[in-house]
Order: structure tokens, then sequence, then C-alpha cells
């Protein structure tokens, strides 16, 4: 059967008071649906990312038929708009809609999906306000459009729905609510017409995955991306940069790569992209002393030029109306103008070895970027610019790296659908713990990285709380571009803090080979509970619950909670990540037996535990069976085609398997075929001991595996 058969499903006319919509809905992926509404813009979010869908990735999803609601889902166009509405059940729960930062159930939300820097509260004004969004019940809707979209998320109830909310009297009836009970999710998508993704499971994780697979999958950072880096302040020279290059390595702790923040260009706020003459006098040789030290260089830049660049002429033709901060605005939407400032990236930074870059302020503040009347030489309105400036700088940027084929791994301040596969972790100025946490978890349900970043700390308390969740997240960053802080800032929690730099390097096996699972499966490395088998409320679960005294089962109580304190890192490791003042905190652990990452020993299965793990401890668990494979603490990342001796790990009383990924670590040669996955497996033998085993090379595949040590963690298993 041809998995790409293209045929029309449905015809579904929907008849509205000022007119009428058709949608027909056409399989374009493997369970994957496209439904058109009215006359879509060409401009729109997978057009500007130019994603390619994983196709291998779908053949190991499971087949699914085209979810039942399509025949629900209605829509209208007046006004100019169209208004797209999907039925929703009761007790159903709505998970994604972009990075949001406080909540992770999103019914009954208001939402304005509008890129800008995060406010503090979530009201769809985010760094990355994808519009995708999971259901409880197994099922997926993406609108493909780069116009800012609202978002009533079951919120609103029609007269005449069919599960309209009953009328209640508010004096007398303790049940009335000021928001009664919604039975749909309605978007209205400022434009004629739309394209609409409808995504099916039969689970949430397998809706993520298809979507991530659509947008050419997840990201697959080089190995050294994963390491450890740190931004040094805004006014460093080179001098002060090999300085504290050489203390990390004089000290013991780990450092890949290390951010130039403003200071290394001759003007910023306008850029020039131009290397300042006083800071640094040779940068050919000043990248190349780092590279011999094994750490790469990062650049900080904004987009926006400077009068004082030299592209700023040749691209003031090719800039919108309005400058930012006193630069004009490059039209990324036309190719002459990626071709300028790719150019002049390629010549001045990358052809010298510079390993990436950390493109900033491309996300909002009203009255720093431009205003929606601006005008832009493309067509291109200043709208749908907003919407995707992210997108086309990580997209130009990442251009530069593929034509060298050498990848990278950054950081930037703005994405949106479509940008699954590209190199960037996103970050913002916001600094609260507990609502980075939040954001790491939302981070998977919409196709982006997000880091969790220390930059500074009023006690010894809060930073090895702070540098312990950022290891066990995408990036592990330090950001002292303003502090100055180091790892050992804080010297009554240096030696911890460098137990987990170092841990984080131990760990690189797994987290590279869960990267790769994200890249071709599309597997979130770090995700929600939600995302757990069994953890959803879905309908098995509401049956349950129907059917059950909560008194006697209390984990069913734990799953409709929002969760937002604890997440999946991998495969096999949940993260309950500490906070300021806490001694102890709870946790709640998915069926199935789960043990103490350090120890090994038993935790709980299905439970609720309390944990007090003191100062020197993050709380991680995992899953029996579970495989970890790690390597030596080490200062750097492996070199390419480097053999690294393995310890690997085993939890719990079940068999495990796990698949390590290799490669070279640095090319996109794997793209081609480049790489390899060797099979680790533990299993009881007669005399009941267990035994692990890892599978042959293939032969003429990347093979950097050397020593291979085995460490069964739970005693007595």
């Amino acid at each position: 059967m041809n998995i790409r058969k293209i045929f029309t499903l449905m015809v579904c006319w929907v008849s509205v008071l000022s007119g009428m919509a058709s949608i027909t809905w056409t399989e374009v992926e493997p369970g994957i649906w496209k439904g058109i509404v009215g006359t879509p813009e060409d401009y729109n979010l997978l057009s500007v990312a130019g994603c390619k869908p994983s196709e291998q990735g779908f053949t190991r999803l499971p087949q699914v038929a085209l979810p039942s609601l399509a025949s629900q889902i209605t829509a209208d166009i007046r006004d100019g708009k169209t208004n797209i509405s999907i039925p929703l059940v009761k007790n159903e729960q709505l998970y994604g809609f972009g990075l949001n930062f406080q909540t992770v159930h999103q019914r009954g939300k208001i939402l304005n999906l509008h890129v800008d820097h995060y406010g503090g509260k979530d009201t769809g004004r985010t760094h990355a306000p994808v519009p995708f969004y999971i259901s409880s019940d197994g099922y997926g809707v993406f609108v493909n459009s780069a116009r800012y979209i609202t978002v009533y998320a079951g919120s609103g109830a029609r007269k005449d729905s069919p599960n309209a909310p009953v009328a209640k009297d508010r004096n007398t009836d303790k049940t009335w609510s000021s928001r009664p009970y919604s039975d749909a999710v309605t978007m209205v998508v400022p434009a004629p017409g739309a394209e609409i993704y409808l995504i099916g499971g039969p689970t949430p994780m397998d809706v993520v995955r298809r979507y991530n697979l659509l947008c050419g999958g997840g990201t697959l950072p080089p190995r050294w991306g994963l390491g450890f880096t740190q931004r040094t302040q805004k006014l460093y020279d080179a001098a002060k940069v090999e300085k504290e290059a050489d203390e990390f390595e004089r000290m013991g702790y780990p450092l890949d790569f290390i951010g130039l923040e403003p200071g290394w260009q001759s003007k910023a706020y306008p850029c020039t992209f131009e290397w300042d003459n006083g800071r640094f006098s040779d940068p050919a040789a000043f990248v190349k002393r780092m590279l011999d030290k094994n750490v790469r260089i990062n650049l900080w830049t904004n987009p926006y030029v400077s009068p004082a660049s030299g592209i700023y002429e040749a691209m003031y033709p090719l800039s919108g109306s309005h400058t930012v901060w006193c630069g004009i605005v490059p039209d990324l939407a036309m190719p002459e103008a990626r071709r300028l400032w790719k150019d002049k990236l390629e010549k001045e930074h990358v052809s010298l070895g510079v390993s990436g870059y950390k493109i900033d302020e491309v996300d909002g503040y009203d009255f720093y970027l431009w205003p929606d009347a601006a005008v832009f030489p493309s067509g291109v309105s200043a709208e749908q610019m907003r919407q995707t400036y992210g997108l086309w700088v990580q997209k130009t940027t990442d251009d530069i790296f593929r034509k060298n084929n050498t990848r990278t791994y950054g950081l930037v301040r703005a994405s949106n659908a479509g940008a699954n596969s590209m190199p960037y972790v996103l970050y913002n100025d916001y600094y609260s713990h507990k609502d980075f946490i939040t954001a790491l978890i939302n981070s998977g349900f919409c196709g982006v990285l997000w880091t969790p970043e220390v930059r500074s700390s009023k006690s010894a308390e809060d930073w090895l709380r702070r540098f312990q969740s950022v290891v066990f997240s995408p990036m592990a960053m330090i950001n002292a571009w303003s502090s100055g802080t180091k790892p050992w800032s804080f010297p009554e929690v240096a030696d911890q803090v460098k137990e987990y730099a170092l841990l984080r390097m131990q760990m690189m096996p797994y987290w590279y080979s869960e990267f790769a699972r994200y890249h071709f499966d599309g597997i979130p490395p770090f995700r929600a509970m939600n995302l757990e088998p069994g953890f959803s409320l879905d309908s098995a679960v509401r049956a349950e619950l129907q059917n059950s005294n909560l008194d006697d089962n209390p984990y069913l109580e734990a799953v409709t909670k929002e969760i937002k304190d604890q997440y999946m890192a991998g495969k096999y490791l949940l993260v309950a990540p500490m906070f300021e003042g806490e001694t102890s905190r709870k946790v709640i652990l998915p069926k199935g037996d789960w043990y103490d990452f350090y120890t090994g020993d038993f935790v709980g299965n299905g439970s609720t535990i309390e944990v007090t793990p003191g100062l020197d401890k993050i709380p991680v668990f995992v899953k029996d069976g579970a495989i970890i494979p790690m390597m030596e603490a080490r200062l750097h990342a492996p070199a390419p085609g480097e053999k690294v001796d393995l310890e690997i790990r085993h939890y719990g009383k079940a068999d495990g398997n796990y698949r390590l990924y290799d490669d070279d670590g640095v090319s996109f040669d794997y793209e081609k075929g480049d790489y390899s996955w060797r099979d680790i497996k533990v299993e009881r033998q007669k005399n009941g001991a267990l035994k692990g085993s890892i599978s042959r090379p293939e032969k003429g595949k990347p093979d950097t595996v050397g020593k291979v040590t085995w460490k069964f963690m739970t005693k007595n298993s």
C-alpha cells in the first residue's frame, strides 16, 4: 500500500449566517489529513520553514483512520476572517498552543497567538506561539497560518450546541459558574482561508510524533552542543575569554563552547556584524586558539543592521519601512537580503571557525520591534513577518552551516511551527525557575527546545537548584553576560555544581541517542508526563474515573491534576526539580516500578511519593528495565571518530533494551545514511542473574564504542 496515497475522504459543507465554506480532508502523510478552508495564503509557517516531512519515521507509527470528529469540524469566512470550530467532549483536556510558561492544561483558555517576549502571563503572546494543540483523546489540530490567531480553547458556548451548558440560578445553586462549559475550540484566523491539519494518534505521544515528523523531525545537535556552555560578559575581550576557558580547564569544569555577548561587535543595537578591533584584533587567530583548547565560539547578534555596517547600503532597499534601535530590518523573505546577510556571516565568522549564533530580540516588545503598520518590499505584511522572523533567522544561519557540512547549535528568541529540525534552543530574559520548568514541559508539545538557563542567584541554594535543572535540559548553559557568574561563584556548592556538570558529560551517550530518536522518530527528548502511556486523561481513564472511588485509587486523581513541575527526560528518566526554599516535594510516579537514579533502590509504582533529597541532589527516577549508557567524566565532547569507553547502567528487575546511536558527531553525513544504531540488551539468565550484551558494529558504519562495562544498579534484582 502506498503510504502517501492521496485521496479525498470527506467533503463537509458548512452553512453559516453570511456564507458557506467547504472542508475537503486529504491524507498527506500517514495519519495526517489536511483540510482547506476558503483561500489560504501562500505565505505560511511551513512554507517559510521549508521543512520536508520525515517519511521514514511515519513507517514506525501505527496506522490510524481519520478521526471521527472530522465530520464535526466546521468553518466559515466572515469579514475577511476564517472561523474554525473543533468539537470537545466533557473532561477532554488540551495541551500545546505554543510555549506557555505557567500552565500545561489549556482547556478554557483564551489566547492570542502572537510572537512576543513573554510578559509573565500565558496569554498566547510568547516566543513560540505555535498554532498546534493535542487532545487527551489522542488527536491534534494544527493551523498553518502566519497570522495572529485568536483561540477560544473551550470558551464560549453556542446557543444551538448539541451539548450546550444548562442555565443555573446563581442565587441558590452552588455549582453555578461564571465560565459555563463549552464544547468546542474556536480559532479565528484573520485571513480569507486557512490550511487545517488533523493529526491522528492513537495516543497523545503519537500525535506529537506525527506533528514533529511532518515538520522534518527534531534537530540532531552536534555532540559538543550537548556539553556545557558559558556565556561571557558583554565587553570581554579575547584575552579575558581565553583566560575564562583556561580557568574552566584548570578547575576541572567541563566546557565545550563559549558565547560572546554584544561587545565582540564594533557596534551593537543595531549591529555591524563586524569584530571590534580593540577587543579582538585578530579574530581568526583567536578562534583558532580557542579551538585548540577544544572550546568553540558562539556569537551573539540581532539581525538589525547598523549604518556603520559594511552591508548597510546594499541592504537598505531590501529592508522594511521601520527601524529597530535605528537599524534597518532586512526583509528576509527576499532571497537577495538573505544572501547578503549569509555572505557577511560566512565570510567574517563561519569561515574562521565560529560554531554558531545566539540570535537575540526577534521576538517582541511592541515598543522596539516594527509596528503592524510597517511595510516590507517583499509584500509580506508586518504581522506575517513578526510571526515568522524567528523562522527566517534560524533558516538563514542554518543554511550557512549546511553549506559547509558542519552542524551548529545555538540560541534564538523566537520560533514557530516548522522549526522543529532547526538547531536552535529558545531562551528569554524572564527568570522564574518554576516557570522555566513548566516551559520545558510545554516545549515538548510544540516542536521547539527550551533551556532553563542559569544567570545569577542571591543564594548558593538557588544557584545549585537552577544548575541541577539545566543539566537535565536541551542546553546546559550559564549566561553570565550581565552578572559575570561562574560555575564556582558560590564556593559552598562549587563541588556539587562540578559533580552535575560532569554528570552532564557522562550522560552524553544517552542524550545523543535521545536526540537521535527526536530526529528520526519525532519523540521529544524533554516532555510532559501527559505524554507517558496511561498518564493522559484519555477516554479510558475517564471511564475508569466514573467507576472508581478516588479514595481507593488516588492514582487516578493524580492523573487528572495539572503536572507542571516534573517531566520525562529521554526514554527512561523522570526528573523532579527542587526549588529554593524546598526541603521536600511530592512526585507522581506513573504505573510500573520506578527506581532511584543514584542508588538503584525501588521507590514506588503508580503512586505519589514524598522525597527529601537534600541540597546535593535533584530527584531523578528510572523506569524498571531502564538502560542508561554513560561515558567517563571528561571536560570536552569526544572528537569525531574518537573511541569512548562506556559504562552501561541497568535499573530494576525487568529485562531491558536500548538503541545506542552513533555518527561522526559534527557533520550532516548522517542524512546520507552514515550512522549506526547498536542494540543494547539486558536479559535474565537461567541462574537468575542479569547479563548485558551489545550488538556488533555494522561494517562500514560509525563505531566510536570502546571498552564496555556493566553496572547493575538495583541490588538483589
